[in-house]
């Protein structure tokens, strides 16, 4: 059997994904911050789907963390097949007071550990000549985020940097899938800083957690979930930049206090 290593498997998106690749036969690798709840979805996916789990509390971002998630699961002996890169935060407000140690540490996470683990399991997947890596974009992926600007910036990272690799890896049995949701229901839809009626649409998590997996499966590269959100990041292409980023300021501008 196989092995799914998913990022921020607690909550969300990323738990929803970790159900999927369970009930599809997967083997799982569960990593968020929060153990108790990595313990639990273990608990349940062993019972529910009769599969191998391994729970790996660690926090992604931190500057050494990827480096101890690959270091356990060489320990272990396990080849990992699909590595899910989903873990990720939010911080909202105008980037001349937001907090830059909770920007560093959504660069460290969203970029930098992201890349780290892809260079770390991706040539265990070469060896085998086959795998797929799944790396969660945004529909922020394609704009500038005024009052989102940091991870806006990370989620284009994301986008650019797996392309890049996709392109790189065609042929070799591998693929690079990036999954773009905009409006998700998961914990980031609970920020109280966060304008939510800045969203036109917004989606359940098993349902783009479905749309994602599938993608991977196949061996797509860019996936936007939901109809609404393919419209508007193809309508960017022919708007110009500053009405872009005017457009963007309103949609995610912060309530007042």
């Amino acid at each position: 059997m196989s092995y799914a290593l998913i990022t921020g498997a607690s909550s969300g998106i990323g738990y929803e994904l970790a159900k999927l690749c369970a009930k599809n036969g997967h083997n799982v690798i569960l990593v968020a911050r929060r153990e108790n709840k990595l313990i639990q979805l273990a608990t349940d996916l062993e019972k529910n789907y009769k599969i191998k789990t391994l729970i790996i509390p660690n926090d992604l971002s931190q500057i050494n963390s990827a480096k101890k998630i690959f270091d356990i699961v060489q320990e272990k002996s396990i080849t990992v097949n699909y590595l899910i890169n989903n873990a990720g935060f939010i911080v909202y407000g105008c980037f001349s007071e937001t907090s830059w140690e909770d920007e560093q540490k959504m660069i460290q996470l969203q970029t930098l550990n992201l890349s780290y683990l892809t260079k770390l399991f991706l040539p265990g997947m070469l060896k085998l000549k086959k795998g797929g890596i799944l790396n969660i974009g945004s529909t922020g992926s394609f704009v500038p985020g005024p009052y989102n600007a940091v991870y806006c910036a990370t989620k284009s990272f994301i986008l650019s940097f797996s392309e890049a690799i996709a392109e790189e890896l065609s042929g070799t049995g591998v693929s690079v899938t990036t999954l773009c949701p905009g409006g998700t229901n998961t914990a980031f839809l609970k920020d109280e800083n966060r304008n939510d009626s800045s969203f036109f649409s917004v989606m359940k998590a098993s349902k783009v957690a479905r749309i994602g997996y599938d993608a991977l499966i196949k061996g797509k590269r860019v996936v936007i979930p939901g109809l609404v959100n393919k419209l508007q990041v193809f309508s960017i292409r022919f708007i110009p930049g500053m009405i872009v980023s005017k457009f963007m300021g309103r949609m995610m501008s912060v309530k007042e206090n």
